[in-house]
């Protein structure tokens, strides 16, 4: 049993993941965000005050 325990120990931390592809994801995501944010953002402000806007009577 402890040979299994120890067996199922070093598999377990020889597996380290894939960090710097994570980290590359999250940035390239973020970026992705802010540049279409640049682009419809304005557009998307124009589209909620023009909904608020029916909503509210104004």
């Amino acid at each position: 049993m402890k040979a299994i325990i120890t067996r199922l120990w070093e598999e377990g931390r020889t597996d380290r993941g894939d960090v710097p592809g994570w980290v590359l994801i999250t940035l390239m995501t973020a970026g992705l965000v802010a540049a279409i944010w640049a682009v419809a953002g304005p557009a998307l402000v124009d589209l909620f005050d023009s909904a608020i806007d029916s909503v509210t009577g104004g």
